[in-house]
């Protein structure tokens, strides 16, 4: 990473302005049901504490509507984490204001301190300067460790660092070491996947991604639209019409670098117990939707990751929370997993979620913790939370 990290700095006596990314799933009662953002943060919490820093946490959860509502509130998340550390973890109903103020600087060295919901402050997402102002008063060093944030400029991932020295942490740092050194130094071959809904969300990727890479493989529903592209009768499928001509267009583009379905499987109707089968992408019937690749897909895109050294995956190949339309995302997973002498980067999001749900995680070289925030960087895309951090 060419940008500076916590290792750069001598943090005796300082205080560390964290931007983390704690936006965890929560069910109704507010119990966390998935903790890994906030595990994925503990290295750099625990090297600043043990380097006799006081570390100030900021984030934000969910989306509150036009200030504080109680259902978003990071107090459960920081009763959460002082058990991962088993320490007491300080929490302050405010993101500014005199009683953050007072509760930071009282921080001792090693103290951690929550702060309330930065999302529950309307300049938050604005980037006000008076609110990045503020939230500096709490720290004497800023540090990005919330790469899934990275992609937005806002006050506490962005704005702040015009007030304060940036560095960033040590998950900032894995992320833009693999997905950087998978753009500009890949062992070869390097081979894409590309899942998910729409290829409206996925142009500017594919466009970057066909100048780097050796092959595409493409699946879920963005599949239908290239394979209507093509003249295929996709029958009930999701197929974004308005995106037709430019799936042409990426299709001559990709000559040769791009492969598609060979067969997908159908159902009868979008449920998790709906009538299903494989059919030939020749063969969909009327009325049915293609909802996974089908296993000669499995087979054609196993073939074309043998003796890959590079893959990068972003987005599922079907509706894998449904248990029959999951075989082509957990096949591809496993194939992943089995790649021994590849560099395997999973792109955030939905992608991770599968990984995870087929207990596949550990046996990948890299799980992003930023799904908008690695597709824009797999674009190319200069990410303002990144921008900001000094240069090495």
């Amino acid at each position: 990473m060419q940008k500076k990290s916590v290792r750069d700095v001598d943090w005796q006596g300082k205080r560390a302005l964290v931007r983390v990314d704690f936006n965890v799933p929560q069910d109704d009662q507010g119990n966390i049901t998935d903790d890994a953002r906030i595990q994925a943060a503990l290295p750099t919490i625990n090297y600043l504490r043990e380097n006799g820093a006081s570390v100030v946490l900021m984030s934000h959860l969910g989306r509150p509507k036009g200030g504080p509502d109680p259902k978003y509130s990071m107090k459960l998340v920081a009763e959460h984490l002082g058990s991962l550390l088993n320490t007491d973890v300080q929490f302050v109903e405010e993101v500014v204001g005199s009683a953050a103020e007072a509760a930071a600087q009282a921080l001792p060295a090693g103290g951690v301190l929550v702060l309330e919901n930065t999302r529950f402050e309307k300049g938050e997402t604005k980037n006000d300067a008076d609110l990045s102002a503020a939230l500096a008063k709490l720290g004497d060093v800023f540090v990005n460790d919330a790469f899934g944030s990275a992609h937005r400029a806002h006050a506490s991932t962005a704005g702040v660092a015009d007030h304060l020295p940036a560095v960033g942490g040590f998950l900032m740092e894995k992320e833009l070491e693999f997905l950087g050194a998978a753009l500009e130094d890949p062992k070869r071959p390097f081979v894409a996947i590309m899942g998910g809904a729409k290829i409206s969300d996925k142009i500017t990727v594919i466009e970057n991604l066909l100048e780097k890479v050796d092959a595409i493989l493409i699946g879920g529903g963005m599949a239908n639209t290239f394979l209507a592209a093509q003249g295929y009768d996709m029958g009930k499928s999701l197929v974004e019409q308005e995106a037709l001509a430019t799936a042409e267009d990426l299709l001559t583009k990709g000559a040769g670098i791009i492969y598609l379905p060979v067969d997908l499987r159908v159902a009868d109707q979008f449920a998790a117990d709906a009538a299903n089968q494989i059919v030939s992408i020749e063969e969909v019937p009327d009325g049915w939707m293609a909802l996974d690749i089908g296993v000669a897909t499995i087979a054609h895109f196993a073939n074309r990751l043998s003796g890959a050294r590079t893959v990068v995956w972003n987005g599922p190949m079907g509706v894998f929370e449904f248990p029959a339309f999951a075989k082509g995302t957990v096949s591809i997973a496993d194939i992943l997993a089995n790649l021994k002498t590849a560099t395997t980067i999973i792109g955030g999001g939905d992608s991770a979620a599968a990984v995870r749900q087929a207990g596949l995680e550990d046996r990948m070289s890299h799980v992003s913790t930023g799904g908008g925030a690695s597709l824009e960087f797999l674009e190319g895309k200069e990410l303002p939370g990144v921008a900001v951090l000094q240069d090495k």
